[in-house]
Parts: structure tokens; sequence; C-alpha cells
């Protein structure tokens, strides 16, 4: 059985840090691109970051750039999602994903497996 489990979420003031990660089970993933997406209150969940299988492509939605880094570690499955200089428009639940292609991608559809999620709350 194929799982995503998210941990690092929580509450951070403004201009602090996190560290998403997104552990795979089930399966061995490094074949297969990995993303990030968030969805805010009464907001449609839009993606956040992507990286290709092999790590060396990567994708940020501009409202991220330069603020938060996906990065991967094939030996543990896991994907992570660096955040820094947080604002309170960051805050929402973060979910990681498979993709079932190897290259980044943005479509929503692409991605066949999901994690639960983590709370992510950025005071101001």
């Amino acid at each position: 059985q194929v799982q995503l489990a998210e941990s690092g979420g929580g509450l951070v003031q403004a201009g602090g840090s996190l560290r998403l990660s997104c552990a795979a089970s089930g399966r061995t993933f490094s074949s297969y691109a990995m993303g990030w997406f968030r969805q805010a209150p009464g907001k449609e969940r839009e993606i956040v970051a992507a990286i290709s299988s092999s790590g060396g492509n990567t994708y940020y939605a501009n409202s991220v750039k330069g603020r938060l880094t996906i990065s991967r570690d094939k030996a543990k499955n896991t994907v992570y999602l660096q955040m820094n200089r947080l604002k309170p428009e960051d805050t929402a639940v973060y979910h990681c994903a498979v993709a079932n292609t190897a290259w980044t991608t943005t479509i929503e559809d692409e991605y066949r497996y999901w994690g639960q999620g983590t709370q992510v709350t950025v005071s101001s």
C-alpha cells in the first residue's frame, strides 16, 4: 500500500522558516517527479513546487520563488520543502504528491499519489 506522510508543519511567525518532509512508503518513486501543493481556506489547491525524478529540474510558483526550495533524497524516498521568509499568505495545508511522469509537471491530474497534508500557519 502506497503512503505519503508529510511532517514538519506548524505555527511560525512571519519571516520565519519551516522544513516540510514527505516520506513515501509502499514503493520506490525514484523514477517519478514529485511536487508540493497547498490549499488555503476557501481557495483552490495550487501547486507550489515540483522536482523531476533526477532532481535536476525544478519548478516554483511565482509567489514562492526565492523563498521555498524543493529537494529530494532518493535513498530515503523522501521529498523536502524548505520554506524561508514565510508570509501570512503562505498559510495553508501543504500536500506532497507523486506524478506519473519523470519530468516536472504543474498539471494536477498528472499526480497519482497524494499525502494527507500538513498545516502551515504563519502569523503576522
